[in-house]
C-alpha cells in the first residue's frame, strides 16, 4: 500500500485550513475590517497626500503585518483546542506536510489580504501598480514583490505559531517574537513596493536586490520550518 505523497498531504492540510476560515469567516469579518482601519488611521495621522503616496508601500505591509498576528493566533487556536494537532500527529501525519500545509493555507489568506489592502491604497491614497502606463515592469516587479513577501511570511508565521502554539499567554508572546524576525520582509517588500510603484522617484530597477532579499528570506525560513516544525510541535 503506497503512501501519500507529501505534497497531497500538505494540500489537504491546507485545504482543510482553508474550509475552516471560509465556514468562519474570521477572515471576512474580522482581520478585513480591523487591517482596513488600520489603513484609515494611517490616512488620519498623516494627513498628507504627498506624504501617503510615498509611504502607502509601507503602509500596506504593516497593516499586513499586524493582521498575520491575528490569522496565525486564529489558525492554531482552533486547531489546539480541538486537539487537531495532538490528533494528526498521533495519526502519524508527515510534520513537514503539516508545515507546507498550513504556511501554504496562511499564505493564501495573506494574499486575499493584500490584494483588498492595495485595493484600498488605490482609492484612499491614490496610488496606482501602474503609474507609467506604457510599461509592465512596475506591475511585474510588484506582483513578484507580493508573491515572495506572503511565502515568506506564511513560513515564518507558521514556524512561530507553532513554537507557541501551547504557551500560556501566546496571543501577546507572538508579536514579541515575531516582529523582530519580520524586519527584513518589511524592509524588502516596503523598498520594493515603492520601486514598483515609483514613489519618492524611485526607479523599477531598484527593487528587484530587495526582491532577491524576500526569496532568501523565504528561502530561509522554509527549510528551516521543513527542518523543525516538528520538534517545535512536539514540545
Amino acid at each position: 500500500m503506497s503512501h501519500p505523497s507529501l505534497g497531497s498531504v500538505a494540500l489537504a492540510i491546507a485545504g482543510k485550513d482553508l474550509r475552516i476560515e471560509w465556514r468562519s469567516r474570521v477572515v471576512i469579518n474580522q482581520v478585513l475590517p480591523f487591517s482596513g482601519l488600520v489603513m484609515v488611521m494611517f490616512a488620519l495621522a498623516l494627513d498628507d497626500d504627498a506624504m501617503l503616496q510615498r509611504t502607502a508601500g509601507g503602509l500596506v505591509w504593516l497593516a499586513t503585518l499586524f493582521s498575520l498576528f491575528m490569522i496565525v493566533q486564529r489558525s492554531y487556536a482552533v486547531d489546539t483546542q480541538d486537539g487537531a494537532l495532538d490528533a494528526m500527529r498521533v495519526a502519524g501525519v508527515d510534520m513537514q506536510a503539516m508545515f507546507l500545509g498550513k504556511s501554504l493555507a496562511l499564505a493564501a489568506q495573506l494574499f486575499v489580504l493584500e490584494v483588498v489592502l492595495f485595493a484600498v491604497a488605490m482609492v484612499l491614497y491614490r496610488v496606482s501598480p501602474l503609474p507609467d502606463e506604457s510599461t509592465l515592469a512596475g506591475f511585474v516587479l510588484l506582483v513578484t514583490t507580493v508573491i515572495c513577501a506572503t511565502l515568506g511570511l506564511g513560513f515564518v508565521g507558521t514556524l512561530y505559531g507553532g513554537l507557541i502554539a501551547g504557551a500560556k499567554g501566546r496571543d501577546s508572546l507572538l508579536p514579541l517574537l515575531l516582529l523582530p524576525v519580520l524586519a527584513p520582509v518589511l524592509l524588502g517588500a516596503t523598498r520594493a513596493t515603492e520601486s514598483a510603484l515609483r514613489s519618492g522617484g524611485a526607479v523599477v530597477a531598484e527593487g528587484w536586490p530587495w526582491v532577491a532579499v524576500l526569496v532568501v528570506f523565504a528561502g530561509v525560513f522554509g527549510v528551516g520550518g521543513l527542518l523543525s516544525f516538528g520538534a517545535l510541535i512536539e514540545e
